[in-house]
């Protein structure tokens, strides 16, 4: 990347009219920050290294949402080492955590998420399916990518700060049970983004590209309804009984004939996660676990509130009592239209990373083995567009929560490979690869090159604060979705990362004795064909 590119952009978002001195003042400022921003990106190739070890621990630890204890022992103990205060069992969460380093403003929050999905154990770096441990969880999505993104930008920027005396507060947390809806709302109520100036969040993509404006998916409650009734011998005394399962299979089926009257926007989906115990045994107790989903917060509490109706109505007709325990939410997202172009301008400066033919072969081969298209990895990063005029359903992320209160932009890196399922294991194989290494190192120089810009900019901090309060608190009326009583449901995937750890820590990575997780998994990348 060329200092002149950083400059030439740099200058349009500072550069002001005014007076000759004013102007030349401007310069002044428009070159350090292009200097610095040099210093920076010097600072995160230096730590190159750490990077690379950092994503690859993280996959190899592969914990499900609210386990993640090998996962924040690590990141806070790396946090710790280079200086940050480390607090840790934050908002009732014994995996999350807020390190801080720095006084004065700006405030400057950086986030990731670092839980994974359920059955995505995968070896990385070969194009076919291979679980390392049968049936067990792993990095179906990348989250383990977010926090070395993070990670290795705020150490390049605190040494600079160091360097420069430049006072601002860096602040690095968790997404615990991101997969869950689970952990961020409940860090919003904790206050731990009170006096934030910037929530600056990382997100693993398959290319550069950030948002502002409300953009396409939706906010949501998740939800377990417990049915309560009398077990009885089935075949002899079925009359002495009070079957939970019925009600639960009234409840589902009065949800699905109401939907024909909820807005093409909701979408809801629910698995029942007890059916009781076996076929001659009435159950006495079943439950089923909901995701509301909606695109404001009016509709998506309207749904909530239709759910709890039905519930109630479920329980009366099987003679059974019912309760619900909130497991997670989401608010709809909103994004900071002055940090998202902040973003743009140092994603179009740094640019995708130069993919190699072997890493293009690699990723059109895993294409091809999760049947989606076949055009390799991204050449070009996303254009910066407007929100659409009328945001379409999808999915949710508890991103959402910490965007009502404070300015917040996303930052999705070029990490995976693209036309991939989604939270399956193909999305797993890229995530301990160079692919994934080159493009955790580009989103860290982005990341770090935007910090720089909230240091020594006051008026971009200044409109992304005026946005959120004039421009996106109006758009709409923000309404808690998580109750005072709600607490976080750490007990949840507690037993299946019990029967699963023993196993895979037998794959931890040891970067004292190998290079890279592929080096300690004999994979030679790529690997495109199983041996025979």
């Amino acid at each position: 990347m060329r200092s002149s590119a950083i400059l030439t952009m740099t200058l349009a978002g500072v550069l002001v009219a005014g007076t000759p001195a004013v102007a030349q003042d401007n310069a002044a400022s428009v070159e350090r920050i292009a200097a610095l921003k040099e210093s920076a990106i010097a600072g995160v190739e230096a730590r190159r290294k750490l990077s690379q070890v950092m994503n690859d621990t993280v996959f190899s630890f592969g914990e499900l949402a609210y386990q993640e204890f090998e996962t924040s022992k690590y990141l806070t103990e790396v946090l710790e080492k280079n200086g940050f205060a480390v607090e840790r069992g934050i908002a009732g969460m014994p995996t999350a955590w807020v390190a801080r380093w720095g006084s004065g403003t700006p405030v400057i929050a950086l986030g990731s998420d670092i839980d994974c999905i359920p059955k995505a154990n995968q070896m990385p770096g070969v194009a076919y399916r291979q679980e390392l441990v049968e049936g067990a969880p792993g990095h179906g999505e990348g989250h383990n990518s977010g926090q070395a993104v993070n990670i290795v930008a705020a150490l390049a920027v605190k040494e600079l700060m160091e360097r420069e005396k430049l006072p601002g507060t860096l602040v690095l947390w968790p997404g615990v049970a991101e997969e869950l809806l689970g952990g961020k709302a409940h860090l919003v109520r904790a206050g731990l983004f009170r006096n934030v100036d910037a929530v600056l969040y990382t997100h693993v993509g398959d290319n550069f590209a950030t948002v502002w404006g409300q953009p396409n998916g939706t906010g949501m409650i998740s939800v377990e309804y417990t049915f309560h009734g009398e077990a009885a011998h089935a075949a002899a005394r079925p009359w002495r009984g009070r079957n939970a399962l019925r009600a639960v299979e009234l409840m589902n089926l009065g949800w699905d004939m109401r939907r024909e009257q909820l807005r093409p926007e909701q979408r809801s989906h629910y698995v029942i996660t007890n059916g009781g115990d076996q076929p001659n045994v009435i159950p006495s107790v079943a439950s089923v676990w909901y995701f509301i989903r909606e695109t404001d917060f009016e509709n998506i509490k309207r749904n909530f509130e239709i759910a709890n109706t039905i519930a109630e109505a479920a329980a009366m007709m099987t003679d059974t009592k019912v309760t619900r325990k909130l497991i997670g939410t989401a608010a709809p997202r909103h994004f900071n239209r002055a940090l998202a172009q902040a973003f743009q301008a140092n994603i179009d400066a740094v640019g995708v990373p130069k993919w190699t033919d072997e890493e293009q072969t690699f990723a059109k081969a895993v294409q091809r083995l999760s049947q989606g298209k076949e055009d390799g990895l991204h050449t070009a990063a996303r254009h910066l567009g407007p929100p659409p005029e009328k945001p379409e359903s999808g999915g949710s992320d508890d991103i959402g929560d910490v965007s009502w209160v404070a300015p917040t932009a996303p930052l999705f890196y070029p990490s995976n490979i693209p036309n991939l399922p989604g939270h399956h294991w193909a999305n797993a194989i890229a995530m301990a690869t160079p692919i994934a290494h080159k493009g955790n190192l580009a989103g860290s120089k982005v990341m770090a090159m935007t910090m720089i810009d909230l240091l020594l900019r006051p008026d971009l901090v200044a409109a992304a604060r005026v946005y959120f309060t004039e421009v996106q608190l109006k758009s709409q009326k923000p309404q808690p979705l998580l109750a005072e009583t709600d607490q976080p449901q750490i007990q949840i995937n507690r037993e299946t990362m019990a029967r699963y750890r023993p196993e895979m820590k037998k794959f931890y990575y040891d970067a004292s004795k190998y290079e890279t997780y592929l080096d300690q998994l004999g994979v030679k990348f790529p690997t495109l064909t199983r041996a025979q």
